[in-house]
């Protein structure tokens, strides 16, 4: 006879259903940024009512989300109306300088690669691949009109965390829309930038550098990193999200390559997912490796000492790491060319 006291009837799923109501309270977040619900509540309080109004829905529908979105954090509610939280206010009202909403289609495609997980696994080969040499133009520009906003926005804080005065030419490696290059040099003006990726990545990042006004400045240089080094020389190199898109033998060779560009002395700062040797932490990186799991063959998030063994064969000292630098999660790992 079991005793009443024992683990299984004293034990309760508080992390299963832990786990289950934290994607729920996302998936209010993100219903929130599609219906721009935090834009109208900027001059103050309103009840379901009339933000149902100010967005043209019905109150009945809208009020358990604005309910949520108090739980999640995003709102408060005083006497039935309700008001934007201080970070809402400042990242998730349309027109504000820091707005993120544009980013409620990257999360969208974010979450939805990662529920192909256990099929990915099943299979051994990736639910949702991105492949930028694979991909028609036509394919690869819409994906790439989503993505610029984010990339725009990570290079804006790229420009502020690092110094780029002492530079003059940059590499943006892997630098897909040019939105880094475009932020940086913006910032920069005395800088020279060039965007280096696949030869049709490259064709469609001359539009947004056209765009931006920057094409006497930001160049692109058609380039596959695994194969062979990228024309120019540089002295500093900016890799974001590159990394974790290729395997370990890719990887290898790209940074070999890239340092070729370097000059000796020239500084080379990687932003992505880092991981501690423990591979446990930072958070953010374990959780990302399920995104590189489906999206990629062999990309993952790398470790401290995977990084630091491949930037060392690649001919670069002076190593130091931060993890969760930017806001996103991303973490820096910079070094120097011998």
């Amino acid at each position: 006879m079991q005793n009443s006291s024992s683990p299984e009837k004293t034990l309760k799923p508080t992390t299963i259903t832990n786990n289950y109501h934290a994607v729920l309270h996302s998936i209010a977040m993100l219903a929130g940024m599609q219906l721009d619900v935090f834009t109208p509540l900027k001059n103050g309080p309103l009840n379901a009512k009339k933000l149902a109004s100010a967005l043209g829905v019905e109150e009945e529908k809208l009020t358990p989300l604005l309910y949520s979105l108090v739980v999640a954090g995003l709102l408060t509610v005083d006497d039935a109306e309700f008001s934007n939280t201080q970070e809402a206010d400042v990242f998730l009202v349309r027109g504000r300088p820091e707005y993120l909403g544009e980013l409620s289609g990257f999360y969208n495609r974010t979450w939805t690669t990662a529920l192909k997980t256990a099929e990915t696994i099943r299979t051994g080969k990736p639910q949702a691949k991105l492949d930028f040499r694979g991909l028609s133009d036509e394919e690869l520009l819409p994906y790439f009109q989503k993505q610029v906003h984010s990339s725009i926005r990570g290079g804006k804080e790229i420009a502020e965390y690092i110094d780029f005065s002492k530079f003059q030419n940059l590499l943006d490696a892997g630098g897909g829309t040019g939105g880094v290059s475009i932020a940086i040099c913006s910032k920069y003006p005395h800088l020279n930038a060039t965007v280096a990726d696949f030869p049709k990545v490259t064709k469609l990042a001359e539009r947004f550098i056209e765009d931006a006004g920057l094409s006497d400045r930001i160049h692109i240089a058609p380039t596959d990193f695994c194969s062979h080094a990228p024309e120019g020389k540089y002295d500093v190199a900016v890799l974001r999200a590159l990394i974790q898109t290729l395997s370990r033998e890719e990887a290898q060779a790209a940074l070999k390559h890239i340092g070729q560009a370097i000059l000796p002395g020239g500084r080379i700062f990687l932003f992505g997912s880092v991981l501690d040797n423990s591979r446990l932490v930072p958070s953010v990186s374990v959780a990302n490796n399920l995104i590189f799991l489906n999206a990629y063959d062999h990309g993952r998030s790398y470790t401290e000492r995977e990084y630091q063994q491949m930037l060392t064969n690649a001919g670069f000292t002076d190593i130091t790491i931060r993890h969760e630098a930017l806001t996103d999660g991303m973490g820096l790992i910079a070094a120097t060319k011998r």
